[in-house]
């Protein structure tokens, strides 16, 4: 057992899960849950207090700062605790975010509690700590990076799939609706496919998106 417990910080906008995160962890006497926090910048402004060793980050709140967002402002600061990303989310394109975004871990929502305990340790001693289930999809991009849909594609194939057009989908990243269209004829041949919906559904299969 530490000599110093593990500060944490509950992230997610469901009292259930937060309540039922706290029952688990408390039974750790190494840990001690400081606060909670029901959106994700809520989070962010605790974060920066410097009162937490691990945040525990849920991926989607209901309205405001996506997860990996708040897990990128946690981060950038100096000092910042770790962030363990604890989601029922295991696509491609979320796992990139938050790994991208700086977070120490990723696990799901399933784990069992001997998990959970043992991956903020892990992340509290400024270790990677992913789920075995993620840690294989990364090793499977890894091994075949010709094939994976890079974070861009992904981000792209993504809003392809909640319905936006070429035009909007440019003024949401920011990009010129020749380069998106460019990073569909990627996907496409990445994919092996000819079209949008044809896409979206290689890529829902595969769970590189969510739907």
């Amino acid at each position: 057992m530490s000599a110093t417990p593990i500060r944490l910080l509950l992230a997610d906008d469901h009292p259930v899960v937060r309540a039922g995160l706290r029952a688990v962890l408390d039974t750790e006497p190494d840990f001690r849950v400081v606060a909670e926090a029901d959106t994700a910048e809520r989070a962010v402004a605790l974060a920066a207090t410097g009162e937490f060793d691990v945040v525990l980050m849920d991926l989607q709140f209901g309205t405001g700062l996506h997860g990996s967002e708040a897990t990128a402002a946690i981060t950038a600061a100096p000092d910042a605790p770790r962030v363990l990303i604890l989601t029922t989310y295991d696509t491609d394109a979320d796992i990139l975010a938050a790994v991208e975004a700086g977070a120490s871990g990723y696990l799901l929502k399933d784990a069992p509690p001997e998990e959970l305990a043992a991956a903020v340790r892990t992340a509290a001693a400024g270790r990677s700590a992913l789920a075995p289930a993620v840690a294989h999809r990364l090793m499977d991009r890894m091994r075949t990076p010709a094939e994976a849909l890079t974070k861009r594609e992904l981000e792209v194939l993504q809003l392809v799939g909640e319905g936006l057009s070429n035009l909007q989908i440019s003024k949401a990243l920011f990009l010129s609706q020749a380069t998106v269209k460019s990073h569909l004829v990627h996907i496409y041949a990445k994919l092996g496919v000819d079209s949008r919906t044809s896409a979206v559904a290689a890529a829902t299969a595969r769970r590189l998106i969510r739907r």
